[in-house]
């Protein structure tokens, strides 16, 4: 039995399978079009070839390194009009990604967010006096 070869390479006998060539091709364009409903074709179409991070600009070349982030880092949370979408470079989403972790592991604490204590010394509180004081 003749094993059959895909690719470049022709079949066993050197005949051509027109219908396994028109499914094929059939797949192939089914495959496409669910990749574009997908939300990274949704972003790409909506949004400049652009890293909202670092502004480096990417071609049909590149665009492999150009990844969509979520911003609310919710991968089900989709809106057809992008707005929880951003494009990234790989290293600016990697590095997102690490800053959220880095985050969460810390507790959710944010810089800025911890309570302070009320200063109970104040190193001016007597200069006023002095300063009556000297003057006269």
């Amino acid at each position: 039995m003749p094993v059959k070869s895909y690719g470049p390479r022709k079949p066993a006998g050197g005949k051509i399978d027109k219908d396994e060539v028109k499914r094929v091709v059939a797949e192939a364009r089914q495959a496409q079009v669910e990749r574009e409903q997908g939300y990274r074709e949704q972003s790409l179409k909506i949004h400049p070839w652009i890293c909202a991070r670092c502004g480096r600009e990417f071609t049909n070349k590149n665009l492999h390194l150009l990844t969509v982030h979520h911003k609310d880092h919710n991968h089900d949370n989709n809106p057809l009009d992008g707005r929880n979408w951003e494009n990234l470079c790989i290293y600016c989403h990697e590095n997102e990604h690490r800053r959220y972790l880095d985050h969460l592991e810390g507790g959710g604490i944010e810089v800025g967010s911890e309570q302070r204590e009320a200063l109970s010394h104040n190193p001016f509180a007597g200069l006023k006096g002095l300063l009556k004081e000297k003057k006269s």
